[in-house]
C-alpha cells in the first residue's frame, strides 16, 4: 500500500550526537550524511527501508532540536514538525546530555501520544552514568539502551524497535472488509478525467482494488459511462458500488437504490479518519454564514488542475448550496495552517490516501481541541448533492448506528 500504511520513525535530538550514523548503521547503507561538523542535516530526510523480520519502515533523519541563527530556526521547525509524522521516536543523546532539549523533546513525544526510545551514543567516549540512568528511567521512555556508534550495535536497537512501536502502526485494517463477503461483486466506477496519472488510476483506487481482492471478492471497474449498460447487459447486481465523488449525481441515477452506495473518499475516512467526527461535523455545513472561513486539507502535493476537486469544485459545492459568502483556504501537504485555527468554522480533510492514520489524526488534533467541525472531501460532497444519507449508510449500518443522529 506504500508509505502511507508503513510505520514512521523519528530519529531526534541534538546536533553531533550521531543521529545520522544511527540511521545509516540500521539501513546498513549511507542514506544520511555524515560529518563531525554540527548541523549538517537540515530538512528532515526520509528513507525507506526493510527490518527483517518486521517489515518496511520509513526512517526521519531531522535537524539538531539546539540548531542556532535564523537557518537554524527553521530547521529546528522542521524537526518539530516531524515529532506529528512519526509512530515512534528515538531520542539519542550523548555524554549524560539531559536538560531542556531533551525534556521539550521528550514533552512533545507526550502530546503526541508518540512512544520513544532513549539512545545514548558514542558509549565508547562517555558511558552512561547511574544519575543518568535514573532521569530517564522516570521519562516515559519505552526501551533506553547504549550505542556503540563506531562497531554499529545496531541488533540491540533494532530489537528495541520492534518492542516498542505501536501495533496500530503496523497492522492493515481493510477497506471494504466489514462491507462485503467471499465472492461478493464489487462495482468500481472510476471516471479517467484530467485528474487521474497518465496510464494509471488514482492511488484510493489502486488500493481498493487490492482490497477488494484480498477480501477474496470480485472487482469490477468501469468509467461512469458504461455502467448502465453493463448491469442492464449483464444483470449482475453488486453487493456494494463505489464511485468517485465527483460523479456521485451520475453514480446514483445509475446504480439502484437496493444496492449500497458510497465514494473512494468516504472509504478512506471510515479507514484511517476521524469517522464519528466527521459524521457529527458535516451537518454543520447547513450552519455556515456569511464571512464563515473554510479550511480545506489536502494530504498531498500535486499540479493544480483549473477544475481541481478541493480548491474549485468543493468550495463552489458549499459557497452554491449555503447561499453564503465564504472564505475558503486551501493547504497542501502537511504544510503549518498558518491563521489560528479558531478563525475557521469547518475543517474539510482530503481521504487522506498518501499519509498515516496517526498523521492524520494530528493534523485535525487542533481543530477537534477547539470543537471546529470537521468533514472529509466525499462526505461533504455527498451531503451538498443531497445524497448524504446514502453515500455513509453502508458504514453506519455496520456500527448499527442512525445517520438521523448526525444530521
Amino acid at each position: 500500500m506504500g508509505k502511507e500504511r508503513t510505520p514512521h520513525i523519528g530519529i531526534f535530538g541534538r546536533r553531533n550526537n550521531g543521529k545520522s550514523t544511527i540511521i545509516n548503521t540500521l539501513a546498513q547503507q549511507e542514506i544520511a550524511i555524515v560529518s563531525d561538523y554540527a548541523g549538517t542535516t537540515t530538512d528532515p530526510v526520509k528513507k525507506s527501508f526493510e527490518i527483517t523480520g518486521f517489515g518496511p519502515v520509513v526512517l526521519i533523519d531531522t535537524a539538531g532540536i539546539d540548531d542556532v541563527g535564523e537557518l537554524g530556526k527553521k530547521r529546528t521547525q522542521k524537526t518539530w514538525q516531524a515529532i506529528k509524522l512519526v509512530d515512534l521516536a528515538i531520542l539519542v543523546v550523548v555524554g549524560n546530555q539531559w536538560d531542556e532539549y531533551e525534556l521539550n523533546l521528550i514533552g512533545a513525544f507526550k502530546k503526541h501520544d508518540t512512544p520513544f526510545i532513549v539512545v545514548h551514543n558514542k558509549t565508547d567516549e562517555v558511558t552512561m552514568s547511574d544519575e543518568w540512568l535514573k532521569q530517564v528511567n522516570t521519562s516515559g521512555s519505552t526501551y533506553t539502551m547504549a550505542f556503540n556508534h563506531i562497531d554499529g550495535d545496531s541488533e540491540k536497537l533494532i530489537h528495541s524497535i520492534k518492542s516498542s512501536i505501536p501495533e496500530s502502526a503496523y497492522t492493515t485494517p481493510s477497506l471494504v472488509g466489514d462491507l462485503i463477503n467471499y465472492g461478493d461483486n464489487v462495482l468500481m466506477i472510476t471516471p479517467i478525467d484530467i485528474e487521474a496519472p497518465e496510464g494509471r488510476l488514482i492511488l484510493p483506487q489502486v488500493q481498493t482494488i487490492r482490497d477488494i481482492l484480498d477480501n477474496d471478492a470480485i472487482c469490477i471497474v468501469l468509467k461512469e459511462r458504461e455502467v448502465d449498460a453493463f448491469l442492464k447487459k449483464t444483470q449482475i447486481k453488486p453487493a456494494l458500488a463505489i464511485t468517485d465523488s465527483q460523479i456521485f449525481l451520475k453514480a446514483v441515477a445509475s446504480i439502484p437504490k437496493d444496492i449500497p452506495l458510497t465514494s473512494f473518499s468516504i472509504l478512506l475516512a471510515h479507514f484511517k479518519g476521524d469517522f464519528e467526527n466527521y459524521l457529527q461535523g458535516t451537518a454543520k455545513i447547513d450552519e455556515l454564514k456569511d464571512g464563515d472561513r473554510v479550511l480545506m486539507l489536502e494530504s498531498c502535493s500535486h499540479h493544480v488542475a483549473c477544475d481541481d476537486i478541493g480548491r474549485v469544485k468543493i468550495p463552489r459545492w458549499i459557497a452554491s448550496y449555503t447561499g453564503k459568502q465564504l472564505e475558503f483556504d486551501v493547504i497542501a501537504g502537511l504544510d503549518k495552517v498558518e491563521r489560528p485555527i479558531e478563525e475557521y468554522a469547518l475543517v474539510v480533510q482530503c481521504g487522506g490516501c498518501m499519509i498515516t492514520r496517526k498523521q492524520l489524526f494530528n493534523r485535525l488534533g487542533p481543530a477537534k481541541a477547539k470543537n471546529i467541525a470537521i468533514t472529509n472531501y466525499g462526505m461533504a460532497i455527498a451531503y451538498v448533492q443531497g445524497i448524504y444519507q446514502r453515500a455513509v449508510e453502508p458504514f453506519v449500518k455496520s456500527h448499527q448506528l442512525s445517520v438521523d443522529d448526525y444530521l
